[in-house]
């Protein structure tokens, strides 16, 4: 991990940290998930959002203002507003999808579910998607919360990462390993 990365996610665990045992304490978990998701969506679909957060030409006021209005503007609760306000205070803004990232996966542990990042070839339907959940929650004993992504190169396939773990049945894999055998024999 460079080391940016890992000054961002020591920063972002303990603000994470202090906003999730808050949520938890008043029962307020679910609230937190949708502020989550709304501030994902944003950094996600702005990035004059991005750019700003990361800009050291506006003074600690200013950001505070300004993420505080878009906090009201997203409806996001009052620790999560508190949060974000303390933040831009502490010139910690930059370390926002680090923090997302951590609240996720706190989100994620707590209510027993892990995520899976699949790449398929072509675009999962409902029924595809929900067995592919359920067989992943036989295998892992969790529930399974997929992340699709499609990629046509894979010609046909998945490939799943699930933490560390990676199952790859694409035929462009199958084709590279049958390659490269050729190429040992020739």
């Amino acid at each position: 991990m460079s080391e940016p990365a890992s000054i961002s996610s020591g920063i972002a665990k303990r603000y994470a940290t202090a906003v999730f045992d808050l949520a938890k304490e008043s029962g307020a978990l679910a609230a937190l998930e949708a502020d989550v998701d709304k501030m994902e969506s944003a950094l996600n679909t702005s990035p004059d959002l991005r750019a700003v957060l990361t800009s050291p030409v506006h003074t600690r006021d200013d950001m505070g203002k300004a993420i505080i209005a878009l906090a009201d503007k997203m409806k996001l609760s009052p620790n999560t507003r508190g949060v974000l306000g303390m933040m831009a205070q502490n010139r910690r803004l930059f370390a926002l999808p680090h923090l997302c990232a951590t609240l996720r996966s706190m989100i994620a542990d707590e209510k027993g579910e892990v995520t899976a990042e699949v790449t398929s070839a072509s675009v999962l339907t409902k029924a595809q998607a929900d067995a592919l959940a359920a067989s992943l929650k036989a295998r892992i004993g969790k529930t399974v919360k997929l992340n699709v992504a499609v990629d046509e190169k894979l010609i046909g396939g998945l490939i799943v990462k699930v933490g560390s773990k990676m199952i790859d049945t694409s035929i462009r894999s199958r084709l590279a390993a049958l390659q490269n055998t050729m190429k040992e024999v020739g």
